[in-house]
């Protein structure tokens, strides 16, 4: 990451600019790399985020974010009036530049209503006009979502720098949560995301979470489950069994569930959105990988070891297997997982 600050372009004098930031998680978290890259070119510059009302916790855990704008709107509708109501309100802050992160007419649309004048992103679907600070997609150059998002801020012509995402967890909230929920933090203490909102497909088994589980219980470590409220049910499968394992799964909110993360050793994680987030508070992890690729969107740490089998059929990029037999996933096994667990904070 040296030497980044004659890569970028110059972009227009400004006090402030306006983000039109993604729909999931890991992407959210990965558009902080393009804040990142903002705030290396103009230090002194503020940013507002234009997001979901759900992530507005992952938005206050990013330092470079002075507001998190939520949009309400529901995921994938229109809400036109909506959307007018909203740039129309934010016309009085007086951006100079928008960044439209998400490749839709939709997305684009209140950063035009807001009378924002340079408009960046790529050119996505029948975008004449809303967009009109065209950046070119080369997906060769740019095969990588965290690359997408950073290049907008910086010259085409160049090497595209990608700052690692940071969330800044909250020391105190976390000691908090801890004693909240009686979590032992002197021994080996482990987070687990086994969600995955993509689909089954990118979940590795639930029996092999419980699995492994009951190995880091046996050599006295406690388990953390993190995700959202559909995951509670693999998260009560994965606990049931095994003591010393708690199953926070839709029971903290998002900010809260990025200080506990923060908090723990190391995470075994699905390629999911909280994968992400685990990578960006500075822990270990372990990143499992069945129908998507680490070449497509890896964990963005130099703490991470990746499990991919690199079967014959893998990547296919599928909501669940077309083969259906999940071999990807399937055949990395608990104890595969449990020895970098067991080598790395075990065994001395």
């Amino acid at each position: 990451m040296t030497g980044m600050g004659s890569r970028y372009e110059k972009m227009i004098p400004q006090d402030s600019i306006l983000i039109v930031g993604p729909s999931w998680i890991g992407d959210m978290v990965m558009a902080q790399s393009l804040m990142k890259v903002i705030k290396i070119n103009q230090p002194d510059v503020v940013i507002d985020v234009l997001a979901p009302k759900w992530s507005l916790g992952i938005l206050a855990r990013m330092p470079e974010v002075r507001n998190g704008i939520a949009l309400d709107v529901k995921h994938g509708e229109l809400g036109l009036g909506k959307r007018y109501q909203t740039g129309k309100s934010l016309r009085a802050k007086e951006y100079k530049q928008a960044y439209v992160l998400p490749k839709t007419l939709k997305a684009a649309l209140v950063p035009y209503f807001a009378n924002i004048p340079v408009r960046t992103g790529f050119f996505g679907e029948m975008r004449f006009g809303l967009i009109n600070d065209v950046k070119p997609l080369d997906k060769v150059v740019l095969d990588q979502t965290v690359k997408k998002y950073a290049s907008l801020a910086q010259q085409s012509d160049q090497i595209i720098s990608t700052p690692f995402p940071e969330l800044k967890v909250n020391a105190d909230n976390a000691k908090t949560l801890l004693q909240k929920y009686k979590i032992d933090h002197q021994n080996l203490l482990v987070s687990f995301m086994p969600g995955a909102e993509y689909g089954p497909a990118k979940q590795w088994p639930v029996a092999h979470f419980a699995e492994l589980a009951q190995k880091i219980n046996q050599i006295g470590g406690q388990v953390l489950i993190f995700g959202s409220d559909k995951d509670l049910a693999d998260g009560d499968a994965i606990a049931e069994f095994n003591s010393n394992v708690i199953n926070l799964c839709g029971k903290t909110t998002i900010e809260g569930a990025v200080d506990l993360i923060g908090s723990t050793h190391i995470a075994v994680t699905n390629d999911s959105g909280l994968m992400h987030v685990a990578a960006s508070v500075g822990i270990p992890l372990v990143s499992i990988y069945g129908s998507s690729s680490p070449l497509f969107t890896p964990p963005l740490t130099d703490k991470a070891i990746v499990e991919w089998l690199k079967l014959e059929c893998a990547p296919c990029f599928k909501r669940e297997c077309p083969l259906q037999h999940l071999n990807c996933l399937r055949q990395i096994t608990p104890q595969s997982v449990f020895k970098h667990i067991e080598t790395n904070y075990v065994i001395k």
